[in-house]
């Protein structure tokens, strides 16, 4: 297939291996080429070492015929990679996406030759690569977008020039490429593949401010890049005409329309028209991905810029958390992205590393100009936007790896005669370091960025309590009918439900069934001594921990309450085989118990809190079930926050109820949580983890061995606790009860001189803009035309200038106190508290919200008080900012 102006797009890859005609001989001094029949002017180059000697595939001895050629076998092999790599790499620490690129090397053609990168493999790998341009498309926040679309367009510029000009310089100058070749190599350094995406993804700040800047700024980068691509492809065949660029520029145009405004509206009529299922609507977006795909190269663009806008245009249909969406991810991480990164780590050679100096020359002259110059990049739009040093290397992470772009434009330089086998090898072994980097970067840094992030936690009152007792063994279904009764919320009229699920054997299905109901009825006589409504549920099914989501499912449970006797049923896991399962289908709240005494006679409940525990969604669900424990049973909570300020959860605590008398100390590590818990425990304590399913912000590896260390170190009774995951729409966060989310402390200014009121709405303002004059200059400018508009005076002494802003993605709140107080025209007396609120303007009921808070908080002389007696920042928190 062809692009515009006769240059060959990726898809000419997919080729049948019999359409191949190999010439007899090679002209001397030039490598042998492969002819494509209906492509006489399609070459492409076999890989060859410097000495002209071909580099064989290694082919193991024996039987077996190598590549393999069967489907089923390859479809199984691939199916194998994409399981177990990303399993492997967990344990080393390492992103998932780079086992399987690593993988592809082994097993490609370049490696143990057991598959071959043939039409199939080429196939699927640009299906994947499409889709995974789709797919950022949809999830990119087009709200924060338009927000920061001057910042995209910024830093797509400065991730494109940078590259393309210090890659045609370096490669003119030092290597001795021709002007068309070196500016080809620099437009290979400009683009990127989002490669690391999923990852971010997966830590949930895909809305992230620097994510969208970023992954805004693929559409800058690639498209330039592969307008590069194509302008230097059609000079090397003298069509660099007049005619060229109005044909360029006119299906361009056509192209942009078409899928912007044609798309969108023809979804919106498919969606509300035709009622024909999930399935439908699956097979109405994926054809839309890949017809807008072809249609790109129509207009002269490379697919994977097509594909990018099609996602793009169908942003609004593809809810975030509906099915539709969750189809498509589905799909997408768990075939097709995959066999695209197998397909990438097929056209690693590392051999020829050893064979030819020249391919060391430019793999690293490549691999250090790239790294360098979309660091530089990132760098510096770090500084001008105010970014943090995470969200700087979090925006490197996301555009350092090359793949696409830089494959497409490698091909086709070799076929039109501008690079020769070194640079094709070179830039393999470039793709490979820089996909191996940039998730690496990601992964950690895009954790941190998570973390940091303000999160609104989830909110109980949203839906009713209901729990969901799973039974398997008589002995133990009264203590866990007395935890359910324990955490269940007074005055609920929710039942329990109780669950048993029987296995599905016909010859003995009905002595199950019976023996199972046999228990569910004395759980149901004890529960009902208790005045509790119970609702016995009896499923069937091969898999226990299916059945426990079906039933979960069924009665929509929010909490599960499950027994565990210490041994694990597979040497690999947490629990073992049925619990391990049942946390990975499920969001709830899950309690996984042990308890070896009655519960009404526990004096102490030692709490461990990991890292990052605060922003899972339902974490202070889970601290109410903890306080609702200790204050039934009258005792007392001794917490262990590892590797986090206690003051922190300390804040989270008091806010909910009920009341519990609670002490928390800090630990660094959870070597030191393990050597205190050791020496502290009593047979008396109730051991509660706070733990978190992997892949979560509050994951650590330690989570995973502490219930196999706390079953041999605790002879008694521990619950490893596993917080909702299910994201609430509406929450309130502790500080709400001081003072308003959105205030942080490098936001407060104290203690500030008498000076016109101007000036210190300035200085309040420029502690968040100071990077940013246009915005500051805009900022200022909309909060003082709301103090000419009304007199913003709450309380005597106390101003609230507010304003809704378009650019805004969160609401921001400044504080200034002055003991001297500022003169404000309309107030009755000078102002001695300045708060400053900004929300963004599509949140009316926010600006409310937050008004409100302040409205209430200035209502006690007290604390009012306490802000202007404070010295430093620091003497508000916990107090004033955690009260």
């Amino acid at each position: 297939m062809e692009g515009r102006g006769g240059s060959p797009t990726l898809s000419c890859l997919v080729v049948s291996c019999a359409e191949v005609e190999a010439p007899p001989c090679a002209a001397p001094g030039r490598p042998p080429t492969f002819r494509f029949p209906g492509a006489p002017h399609l070459r492409i180059p076999s890989f060859r070492t410097a000495g002209q000697t071909p580099v064989k595939p290694f082919v193991p001895a024996g039987p077996v015929s190598l590549p393999i050629t069967d489907p089923v076998l390859i479809v199984a092999i691939a199916g194998a990679i994409f399981l177990l790599t990303p399993l492997l790499m967990r344990r080393i620490r390492a992103p998932g996406l780079v086992g399987i690129i690593i993988a592809g090397a082994i097993v490609g053609p370049h490696g143990l030759n057991l598959l071959a990168r043939d039409q199939t493999i080429v196939l699927l790998g640009t299906v994947g690569l499409l889709y995974l341009m789709f797919m950022a498309g949809t999830e990119i926040d087009l709200h924060g977008f338009k927000r920061y679309r001057n910042r995209s367009v910024i830093f797509g510029a400065l991730t494109f020039l940078i590259p393309q000009l210090t890659g045609t310089a370096v490669f003119l100058l030092l290597l001795g490429f021709s002007w068309p070749a070196a500016i080809l190599v620099g437009s290979m350094f400009a683009s990127h593949t989002l490669v690391s995406y999923p990852i971010a993804m997966r830590y949930g700040i895909a809305k992230n401010r620097a994510v969208t800047t970023a992954v805004g700024g693929t559409i800058i980068t690639d498209t330039a890049a592969l307008l590069v691509l194509a302008v230097v492809a059609a000079s090397t065949r003298g069509a660099l005409d007049a005619a060229f660029w109005v044909q360029l520029a006119v299906f361009l145009a056509m192209y942009a329309s078409l899928v912007w405004f044609g798309l969108p509206s023809l979804g919106r009529w498919f969606f509300r028209r035709v009622k024909a299922g999930g399935i439908s609507e699956y097979l109405f977006v994926f054809t839309a991905l890949f017809a807008g795909a072809y249609l790109a190269e129509v207009a002269g663009i490379e697919a994977i810029v097509g594909a990018f806008f099609v996602g793009l245009a169908l942003n609004r249909l593809i809810p975030e958390q509906g099915l539709l969406n969750n189809r498509i991810h589905f799909v997408g991480e768990a075939i097709f992205i995959p066999f695209f990164l197998l397909s990438v780590g097929m056209l690693v050679d590392v051999r020829v590393l050893a064979a030819d100096l020249r391919v060391w020359q430019v793999m690293l002259g490549m691999t250090v100009t790239v790294v360098g110059t979309k660091w530089l990049a990132a760098r510096i739009s770090e500084r001008m936007f105010g970014y943090s040093r995470e969200e700087g290397w979090t925006m490197f992470g996301l555009s350092v790896p090359q793949a696409a772009a830089t494959l497409a434009a490698t091909l086709i330089g070799v076929e039109v005669g501008l690079f020769d086998d070194a640079v094709l090898n070179g830039s393999v072994m470039m793709i490979l370091v820089t996909c191996v980097l940039g998730p690496s970067v990601v992964e950690r840094f895009g954790r941190v960025v998570a973390l940091q992030e303000e999160q609104r936690p989830y909110d109980p009152a949203e839906a009713p309590q209901r729990i969901l007792v799973p039974m398997a063994k008589p002995a133990t279904a009264e203590a866990l009918m007395n935890l359910a009764l324990l955490i269940r919320e007074p005055d609920s009229s929710e039942p329990v439900y109780l669950l048993t699920v029987v296995p599905e054997d016909e010859d003995r299905a009905g002595q199950f069934v019976a023996t199972a109901e046999k228990m569910l009825s004395h759980a149901v006589s004890y529960a009902a001594g208790a005045d509790v409504p119970v609702v016995p549920l009896t499923r069937v099914d091969h898999n226990f921990a299916n059945g426990i989501a079906r039933g979960m499912a069924e009665s929509r449970a929010s909490t599960v309450i499950i027994g565990w006797d210490g041994n694990r049923t597979t040497r690999r896991g947490i629990f073992g085989s049925v619990l391990d399962q049942l946390l990975e289908q499920t969001r709830q709240q899950v309690l996984v118990t042990k308890i070896g005494h009655p519960l009404n006679t526990t004096k102490r409940i030692v709490l461990v809190i990991p890292q990052g525990a605060d922003h899972v969604p339902g974490f202070l669900e889970s601290m109410r079930t903890i306080k609702r424990m200790a204050n039934r049973l009258g005792s007392v909570i001794q917490g262990y926050a590892v590797d986090t300020p206690d003051h922190i959860y300390r804040a989270h605590l008091d806010a909910v109820k009920p009341e519990a008398p609670t002490t928390l100390s800090r630990v660094s590590g959870w070597g030191e949580a393990v050597d205190r818990l050791s020496g502290e425990l009593r047979p008396d304590d109730l051991v509660v983890v706070l733990s978190a399913r992997r892949g979560s912000i509050a994951w650590a590896p330690a989570l995973e061995r502490l219930p196999g260390w706390l079953a041999d170190l605790v002879p008694e009774s521990f619950i490893m606790m596993y917080p909702s995951e299910v994201k609430p729409s509406m929450g309130r966060h502790p500080r709400e009860e001081a003072l308003p989310r959105g205030l942080a402390p490098e936001r407060i200014l104290l203690h500030l001189p008498a000076r016109p009121y101007r000036e210190i709405l300035h200085d309040l303002l420029a502690t968040e803009f100071h990077g940013d004059p246009e915005t500051m200059e805009s900022v200022e400018a909309a909060v003082a035309r709301s103090l000419h508009a009304f007199t913003p005076e709450v309380h005597p002494g106390v101003i609230v200038p507010h304003a809704p802003l378009p650019h805004l993605d969160r609401t921001l709140v400044f504080l200034g106190t002055s003991r001297e107080g500022i003169d404000v025209p309309g107030t009755t007396e000078p102002a001695r508290l300045i708060f400053v609120v900004l929300t963004p303007e599509d949140r009316p009921q926010e600006h409310l919200d937050r008004m409100a808070e302040i409205v209430r908080f200035t209502s006690d002389p007290d604390r009012v008080q306490s802000l202007l007696e404070a010295e430093t920042t620091g003497d508000l928190e916990p107090h004033e900012l955690n009260d």
